[in-house]
């Protein structure tokens, strides 16, 4: 009789935020795959769980997956945790999960605490519906595509982002969608934690006081709203902000966000005004 998987999420700071299924089910199954035994092996000495653990993260999710596989079909029962959260949010664990379900292994979610839901539900911001988008792309040009591309997205988005790239990526929000409201969520259940809500001009400049920004950084982006009607001729509106000193490019780019516009559209039109 084959075996099972569980995909156990486990605290994301605070070790007492932990389900008693999931303690219960990590001290019974034969072998635990972690993405760092180190730091899992943290949580199950503070719950006096004894189980053998072996490593499974970026770097050889795949050879493990074919490993723990036959294992499973086998008769092992394997619980699958991430160092922090549900395992296989912008977490290793996919081709594990697929191996199992294609063995015809039975799969069983432990659900738990997650750093996306814990935001969101602090954050202030709207919830009827939300989007995860894992973690923005470090290439600035990449960045910037991402958040063009939510632009018009009626719904709360969440990125995880790096201390070290946060400042730049609120710059790089601030410049893709203007004053859209946005809350940092920092060191989340942990004894720092913080929410830095306000503009993405507002929060960086709050950050930006600061020596460092340290932590674990969730990055919550309110939904667009309906832009405000503007009978100001696109010509004029794009002429009036490079007066004031914005270049020509990124004033196009705002003309067409407050109108609710893609820039193309506004470019066009730009090049078929009638010239004096």
């Amino acid at each position: 009789m084959p075996g099972r998987l569980y995909v156990v999420a486990t605290p994301i700071g605070n070790l007492e935020d932990i389900t008693y299924r999931a303690v219960r089910v990590l001290g019974e199954v034969d072998l635990i795959a972690c993405e760092d035994t180190r730091q899992t092996r943290k949580l199950l000495d503070h719950y006096g769980i004894r189980k053998p653990a072996v490593s499974y993260h970026d770097h050889n999710e795949s050879e493990r997956a074919e490993e723990l596989a036959p294992k499973m079909l086998a008769g092992a029962s394997i619980a699958l945790v991430s160092d922090a959260g549900e395992p296989l949010v912008s977490d290793p664990g996919y081709r594990l999960v697929r191996a199992a379900i294609e063995g015809g292994i039975p799969v069983y979610p432990i659900p738990g605490p997650s750093a996306t839901l814990a935001a969101l539900s602090a954050s202030g911001l709207p919830t009827d519906a939300f989007r995860f988008g894992g973690f923005l792309p470090h290439k600035p040009g990449q960045r910037t595509r991402v958040l063009e591309a939510i632009a018009e997205e009626h719904a709360t988005v969440i990125f995880y982002e790096s201390p070290q790239r946060i400042l730049e990526t609120l710059e790089a929000v601030e410049q893709a969608l203007g004053e859209r409201p946005v809350v940092v969520a920092r060191e989340l259940t942990k004894f720092h934690e913080e929410f830095v809500r306000g503009t993405a001009a507002e929060v960086r400049a709050r950050l930006a006081e600061r020596d460092s920004v340290k932590g674990e950084i969730t990055l919550l982006i309110g939904k667009a709203v309906a832009p405000a009607h503007d009978d100001t001729p696109i010509e004029e509106a794009v002429n009036a902000l490079e007066l004031a000193g914005v270049p020509r490019m990124d004033a196009i780019k705002q003309v067409a966000r407050r109108r609710g516009l893609p820039k193309r559209e506004v470019y066009d039109q730009l090049l078929n005004s009638p010239k004096e």
